[in-house]
């Protein structure tokens, strides 16, 4: 709490000092270039650039190579001119080429711009503050990107930014040229008479493995928008006030594989439909509120297939378009807020011969607004509000169907404030998270949920030494309160495990109507350099830390030092254009001081001079003890492992790229991991990209929770903490497919045939707490026996119990098969195919690779969706 309240008094005064205005004063010897006035429909955005305004506009020319020599002059010469109307910047580029017919450009749908295409990317930081940028970039065959850079760095943009904007290509004897319209009520920028942005230029030629930048940033330092020359010439216009809406419609269909006759809730299909809005708002100059509405994300990717045998639930990536656009401003962390929260599937239990749960809960709407409030001042607040959810029942020996609540109403809110200062870009932010559930007290589910619970937290960025180094602090605290059982209920889940009968602080507490905590993580490292990198690092989370109902944490209760140091050589050399070779080292004790993780990891990285790369990894744990193996019981000792993963790739800018990594680990009980998994990309015409991800892993797991049963022994609390060892075998391919007709009609195909199996043996029970020391069953006096349905009979002494069969073969597929059309800019049709195919059987048979395809002919649904959208620009 310290911590927090440090840095809170940071904050307070780092926002009351005056934000520098570095937007019109001398630019300090960088890169300059000019922008034209012409009169709206001046330019026909064509690709052609013949028009004659663009030969009165200068033109940049005075580029420089990244990649493969750095600071050495271009292969190819490169012509960037930029005109602007009352309502759009428009960009003209002719890229000059030898060999025009090898010019390598294959197709794909937005966004999906890689190495494997000749581009250009135009970034401009509108703010001029030396921190964001967006970027607009186009491939030589019309396939757009864009991205925004809320940091200064390069590598990281939010993917989800999708302007309306306009660009089209042409390939001729010269080699090639582009044009660009970027409407200026799709950028925000500050409101003066004369406006100057920063400005970067690059172009890719994968050819010529070579990268082509107008400002050059080295390759050993981290550093973006910091860099950029200025865009100057623009006056005269506005932040313009925008009103778009975004109505969509849509149909679906769903068909299911496996229907009884008596289950009144599937006829064989179910048709559905839905209308939604989208709204984007200007609010002054540089705020944009966004609103949805009965929002549907059926176009969106499925997760792949998985068995998870761990109390620790699995966090997949958001997909969903709405929360990953402008993600990075609304949090500085997943630990404080985890999107997919928000319309998570309902957690009320609801129990009959047919149940018809519903797979999520409903988002009514949602609200976010981002941008700046100041020059140098950014906000991000988030708002949704889920329904209330009723899973249908049917039993054949009462008439009727009854519904049963499974979640009730939730609000969510998210407010986050950032102060940037200092030349260098240091920032400080404030951020406050909550969700509150309607839950009486007498509601069934308020013993299951939580009432309300809320975060706060700040995070203070500091750059040092021209941003070589960064000292960065993230601290928050949670609180949680609702009906003592439902207290209860988070105190014994896997996040904290409470109730362990040989914990002696923060001990399970039935009676608490509320629960707080708090995390902080801290880190100091040197980011940019010839050689030497280096981090260290400290992440502390309290035993009562509970940010799950908007958040994801795995584990509270831990302080967790980490350590890394890697030596790099970017200069080309005869074997090897660039490697690396660095050691991390991490430790974790909980708060009682019990050492749960000791791990070493050295690391080399080479890329080789023919581009090809190799990668090598080797991890070692020590033994230690384990807080949750038990889940919920005492603490058990865990042997010593290690790990080992060996990659290689070719060529990224290949029309045929492929790579592989194998894994081996194993550790001193027996364990084993043996896991190979390798990557297909070809392209066998510039329309078509396929590729392939076969997988297999099989191990040996030798501390397989099963079930904790009392009446064990008074060393163990009374209780039986049953473990087995498990082999466990998986494959699985995920299958891509893009064909493109043309760059705003696309048809992208994803499958994933996945099976996987577990058999169960040597079954035991935790000899002591501490040790890794089990009683199989069977040996010493004790006996199992297994039965005709798979379950095992045990007797030890006078007692006698049953365990469940345990062993699985699963079979599953999924696919989407997505036809995307942008029939206008903003207005997109989907047709979409989705199947979700799944089978079990309680047999421990290993699975082969003809199960994997065998799973294409399980039981299961098929969904034919249907959805319009139509962007209407009201202002």
């Amino acid at each position: 709490m310290v911590s927090l309240s440090s840095l809170c008094l940071f904050f307070l005064l780092v926002s009351t000092l005056h934000a520098q205005d570095r937007g019109d004063g001398a630019n300090g010897g960088r890169k300059q270039a000019t922008a034209v006035l012409v009169e709206d429909g001046a330019i026909r955005v064509d690709g052609r650039l013949d028009e004659e305004t663009w030969r009165r506009a200068p033109a940049i020319t005075d580029f420089v190579q990244k990649e493969p020599i750095e600071g050495a002059a271009p292969t190819e010469r490169m012509e960037v001119l930029f005109v602007y109307s009352e309502s759009a910047l428009y960009v003209g580029a002719r890229m000059y080429s030898r060999e025009p017919s090898a010019i390598q450009a294959p197709m794909s749908r937005r966004d999906n711009v890689d190495t494997q295409m000749e581009h250009i990317f135009v970034s401009l930081d509108t703010f001029l503050d030396r921190r964001t940028a967006y970027t607009f970039g186009v491939t030589a065959t019309g396939v757009r990107l864009d991205r925004f850079h809320r940091q200064d760095d390069e590598q990281t943009a939010d993917a989800g930014f999708d302007p309306v904007w306009e660009a089209r290509t042409s390939i001729d004897e010269k080699g090639w040229t582009a044009e660009l319209w970027i409407p200026f009520s799709q950028l925000r920028f500050n409101d003066r008479a004369e406006q100057v942005w920063g400005l970067n230029v690059r172009r890719f030629t994968p050819t010529l493995e070579e990268q082509d930048d107008w400002v050059l940033v080295p390759r050993t330092d981290q550093a973006w928008a910091s860099r950029f020359g200025d865009l100057r010439g623009i006056s005269g216009i506005r932040p313009m006030r925008r009103l778009e809406l975004v109505p969509f419609l849509v149909g679906s269909t769903t068909r299911s594989a496996q229907r009884a006759a008596q289950n009144p809730f599937d006829k064989g299909y179910n048709l559905a439909s839905r209308v939604g809005l989208d709204m984007k708002m200007g609010l002054g100059p540089n705020l944009t509120l966004q609103t949805t509405a009965n929002p549907d994300f059926g176009q969106v990717e499925a997760d792949p297939a998985e068995v998870n045998l761990t109390a620790i639930p699995t966090r997949f990536a958001e997909k969903r378009p709405f929360f990953t656009e402008d993600s990075q401003l609304l949090n500085f962390t997943n630990t404080f807020f985890y999107s997919r929260r928000i319309g998570m599937k309902p957690s009320g239990a609801a129990s009959g011969d047919f149940v018809d749960y519903p797979p999520a809960t409903t988002i009514l709407g949602a609200t976010k607004l981002t941008g700046r409030i100041r020059p140098r001042t950014s906000l991000g607040v988030l708002a949704a509000v889920t329904n209330e959810e009723s899973a249908r029942v049917f039993n054949g020996r009462s008439p009727g169907i009854t519904e049963v609540r499974v979640a009730p109403r939730a609000t969510y809110g998210l407010a986050r404030i950032q102060q940037e200062f200092g030349q260098l870009g240091s920032t400080a932010s404030f951020m406050g998270v909550g969700v509150h559930r309607s839950l009486d007290a007498d509601d069934p589910l308020a013993s299951l949920l939580s009432r309300g619970a809320f975060a706060v937290g700040g995070d203070v960025l500091l750059r040092f030494k021209g941003g070589e180094y960064e000292l960065r602090s993230t601290s928050g605290t949670s609180f949680v309160t609702g009906e003592p059982r439902a207290i209860e209920r988070i105190q014994r889940s896997s996040t904290h495990y409470a109730q362990r009968p040989d914990k002696d602080y923060a001990r399970l507490d039935p009676t608490l109507t509320s629960l707080s905590g708090f995390s902080t993580q801290n880190s100091f490292r040197r980011i940019s350099g010839r050689h030497w990198l280096w981090g260290l690092s400290t992440k502390i989370d309290s035993p009562h830390f509970e940010p799950n109902d908007f958040g994801i944490i795995m584990a509270a209760d831990g302080i967790e030092p980490r350590g890394n140091i890697r030596y790099r050589e970017t200069q080309p050399g005869r074997l090897l254009r660039n490697y690396s070779i660095g050691m991390t080292a991490a430790s974790e004790w909980d708060f009682g001081g019990n050492r749960q993780v000791v791990q070493l990891e050295p690391a080399v990285d080479l890329t080789w001079s023919n581009f090809w790369t190799t990668a090598v990894l080797v991890r070692t744990n020590l033994r230690t003890t384990d807080n949750k193996l038990t889940r919920g019981g005492p603490l058990m000792g865990t042997p010593g492992k290690w790990h080992s993963k060996v990659t290689l790739g070719n060529r990224a800018t290949a029309q045929t790229r492929w790579s592989g990594a194998v894994e081996a680990g194993g550790d001193g009980d027996g364990g084993m991991t043996r896991r190979g998994d390798a990557t297909f990309s070809f392209r066998p015409s510039p329309q078509w990209q396929l590729s392939m991800t076969p997988s297999y892993e099989r191990l040996i797991y030798t501390q397989q929770y099963v079930t904790t049963l009392g009446g064990g022994r008074p060393g163990t609390f009374g209780n039986r903490y049953v473990f087995a060892e498990i082999e466990r075998s998986t494959f699985a391919t995920q299958f891509r497919m893009n064909y493109t007709f043309k760059p705003d009609v696309n048809l992208d195909v994803y499958a994933e045939p996945f099976a996987a199996s577990g058999r169960y043996y040597d079954y035991g029970e935790l000899w002591a707490p501490g040790s890794r020391q089990r009683l199989t069953f069977g040996t010493l006096g004790t006996f199992l026996q297994r039965q005709p349905d798979g379950s095992l009979l045990v007797s030890t002494g006078d007692a006698t119990f049953a365990l469940a069969n345990g062993d699985f073969n699963v079979r599953s597929f999924r696919s989407n098969v997505v036809l995307r059309w942008e029939w206008r800019p903003g207005s997109t049709l989907y047709l979409v195919w989705q199947q979700d195919r799944q089978a079990q059987d309680p047999v421990g048979t290993r699975v082969s690779l003809g199960d994997m395809f065998s799973s294409l002919t399980a039981p299961g649904t098929n969904i034919v969706l249907i959805k319009m959208s139509f962007w209407l620009p009201v202002l």
